[in-house]
């Protein structure tokens, strides 16, 4: 049986010698799929001492983001995730305190101090802002993992620099940590690990390891006594056992399915008459078939021979499904959802007539440019819905692009796409094999360096650039430029050759679209396709022609001038 993410938890808060207790705590242990992918979550907030309403801040904070961190998306990673939801928190709560009497004086406001530990897999996400602390206990040793946002102005005046409320603008510290079996998180507010020796708070763990509830309420009972003067709250949570960590843990069903048989003409398989092979490659084979239940044409695709019993392979391979269903655009490949369960491994999707861009970039070897321009539009609008989930396609070329028989252009495969929300299941990740197709692959892949939107966007400025030229940018010296000082080398082909017409600052697009360093292409995609039909004053200037070339005769007469003066000087000399 596939060990499963387990913690025990201990927690135990005081209102101490306050008439009220302003501290907040929760923790989420949620079911199968969202433990999976989602994670434990793990929250503290301490309301300031000097306001009215900060228990509700405290309450607000720790509940807020228990429930709403679940109501993101599984694709986005926990970061985005996480900071999101307290972007949205802490603007709740400043403007809960500009309406209120104390808007001048935040001190009095819904202000609170927070942390928070979100343990997906085999990696702790910690998020902290204030004066709680968050420990981290292996081996009988104590590790602080937090920072405090506290200002000292002398040795006993100091007041807090950063809390959830005080202004619009939020700054969170983040750290990733791998987590072991064994390891213990301890929450703490103020009251307690300011009265309380941490040596002490250890032992004290430790001699009540079995019973987390106890040692949490000895700690803060032992803080209490020690001369605490203000609200106790403390959590201990014991990571137990940790998942396999693999995204395949998203698709229980994933090593039980068989491998389907060859499917050919006119063969039934599961509900489905096979129509016609469409494709075959190395990775897969895509045939056309009717769901006899519903006489919907669909596509079936099934896992390539060699690679069956390849583990990675069949992941990736039911990933493609996986991120189908949650990505909804009109350019992008719709997943066909069968009511009856399948028996074996494939996928099922939409069936588009049409044909791929690469074959259309056959039929049409001349477009003009603004044909390419809404071509390359709708792409950008299919890669953006990728990237609005935290997605990279990965492997965008014409191969992977449809053009259906109203013109509208959908990206397919999804076989190299990385989701974040998958990627922070892993464990250090080492560098995998480059999925992508190396002449529309970005340069940094070929580094060994992670990719970003602007890989994606090399792809696209690759595509735009072929469908124009006939050729690529580079030639096919990209895929064997292997070091910084290689890529450093690489030649731009400009797009402007004088035989298709292509303007200048067109091809200023495309240079900076596909150059080799992804910081220096542009930041969003939606600038890039912005700039192929409005051209920015810079290129405009930077491309402008020379005046032999605007204004042949003018060129000449400046040139007959400066003659002319040459030798009026030279016959007064």
């Amino acid at each position: 049986m596939t060990a499963r993410l387990s913690v025990s938890v201990g927690q135990y808060s005081d209102k101490g010698q306050k008439a009220i207790n302003q501290d907040f705590h929760g923790l989420c242990i949620p079911d199968e799929p969202q433990l999976s992918t989602k994670g434990i979550a793990i929250a503290l907030a301490d309301g300031i001492s000097s306001s009215d309403v900060s228990q509700i801040a405290s309450e607000a904070a720790v509940g807020g983001f228990l429930e709403d961190y679940y109501c993101t998306s599984e694709a986005w990673s926990v970061k985005t995730s996480a900071q999101r939801v307290l972007m949205a928190t802490n603007s709740w709560l400043h403007a809960q305190s500009q309406r209120g009497q104390h808007r001048f004086d935040m001190d009095r406001g819904y202000v609170c101090t927070f942390s928070a530990l979100v343990i997906k897999a085999h990696t702790a996400h910690l998020f902290h802002v204030g004066d709680t602390r968050v420990y981290r206990l292996r081996d009988n040793q104590s590790e602080c993992l937090t920072q405090d946002h506290r200002l000292w102005v002398s040795q006993e005046t100091s007041y807090l620099s950063r809390a959830l409320g005080i202004n619009t603008h939020l700054e969170i510290d983040y750290t990733a940590l791998p987590v072991e079996a064994g390891d213990i998180f301890v929450f703490l507010t103020d009251g307690v690990y300011e009265f309380l020796d941490e040596h002490a708070m250890v032992e004290m763990i430790r001699a009540h390891r079995d019973s987390l509830d106890e040692a949490a309420s000895m700690v803060v009972n032992q803080a209490l006594a020690n001369g605490s003067t203000d609200n106790l709250t403390a959590q201990i949570v014991r990571v137990d056992t940790l998942p396999r960590a693999q995204a395949s843990d998203l698709l229980p069903y994933l090593d039980t399915l068989p491998s389907p048989p060859m499917l050919e003409p006119r063969m039934r398989f599961e509900g489905y008459r096979i129509l016609r092979q469409l494709h075959a490659s190395s990775r897969s084979h895509v045939h056309l078939a009717v769901d006899e239940a519903t006489g919907a044409t669909v596509v079936l695709k099934t896992p390539s021979i060699d690679l069956r019993d390849d583990a990675a392979y069949r992941e990736r391979f039911m990933m493609e499904e996986w991120i189908a269903r949650r990505i909804d655009s009109p350019h992008v490949l719709k997943p066909y959802v069968p009511a009856r369960p399948r028996e074996s491994l494939y996928t099922v999707a939409e069936y588009v007539e049409g044909q791929t861009l690469d074959q259309w970039m056959r039929d049409h070897p001349s477009p003009d440019l603004e044909t390419v321009r809404g071509l390359v539009e709708q792409i950008a609008k299919g890669l953006r819905a990728f990237h609005r989930l935290e997605m990279l396609h990965q492997d965008l070329r014409p191969a992977n692009v449809m053009i259906d028989s109203t013109g509208t252009v959908k990206i397919i495969d999804f076989g190299a796409t990385q989701v974040a929300g998958i990627h922070d299941m892993q464990h250090a990740r080492t560098q995998a094999e480059i999925l992508g197709t190396a002449p529309f692959t970005a340069p940094e892949y070929f580094l060994g360096d992670g990719g970003s939107t602007r890989s994606d966007q090399y792809s696209l400025g690759v595509i735009a650039y072929t469908m124009l030229t006939g050729r690529l940018p580079y030639g096919t010296q990209v895929s064997q430029a292997r070091t910084r000082a290689a890529q450093k080398k690489l030649s731009y082909r400009p797009a402007c050759d004088g035989k298709r017409g292509i303007p200048l600052w067109v091809d200023e697009v495309l240079r900076k679209a596909v150059h080799p360093d992804p910081h220096r292409r542009y930041i969003v995609l939606s600038e890039f396709t912005h700039e192929l039909r409005h051209p920015s004053e810079h290129a405009l200037k930077h491309t402008r022609p020379p005046l032999m070339e605007r204004d042949p005769v003018l060129f000449w007469k400046c040139v007959s001038l400066v003659l002319a003066l040459m030798v009026i000087g030279l016959l007064v000399r």
